[in-house]
């Protein structure tokens, strides 16, 4: 169960980050926030990141081997990257409607996964 928790705890906060890094440019886009400062920027995606944070720390804690957790500290950097790409994959395409996959990202998508499993192979 903590392996599961850690991955979706995982998933929460990286939807929290990729709105972080990149939800200001959406709201440029749409022509919100593009007379606020870049400071006014700054603090928003802070204000968002400090929910990503309040969702990483947990997981990395109860996913982590030493607190009683399924993983190791590379197998839990590794699920985060892979988690990590995905969220941004799905966020990008529903935000940025021109944002497209290509053969190419798949590829890299499909190393990614072998990587997963290369960090798992005992």
């Amino acid at each position: 169960m903590k392996g599961l928790y850690t991955i979706l705890l995982l998933v929460g906060s990286n939807i929290f980050m990729t709105l972080a890094w990149y939800g200001h440019l959406k709201l440029q886009q749409a022509k919100i926030s593009e007379s606020w400062p870049l400071i006014l920027v700054i603090v928003f995606s802070w204000a968002i990141a400090l929910l990503e944070y309040s969702l990483q720390v947990p997981a990395n804690r109860i996913g982590f081997e030493e607190n009683g957790g399924p993983f190791n500290l590379v197998q839990l950097k590794v699920i985060q990257e892979v988690v990590s790409l995905i969220v941004f994959s799905i966020v990008a395409m529903v935000m940025f409607q021109g944002v497209e996959l290509k053969w190419n990202h798949l590829a890299a998508f499909a190393c990614l996964v072998a990587a997963v499993y290369f960090v798992f192979m005992k």
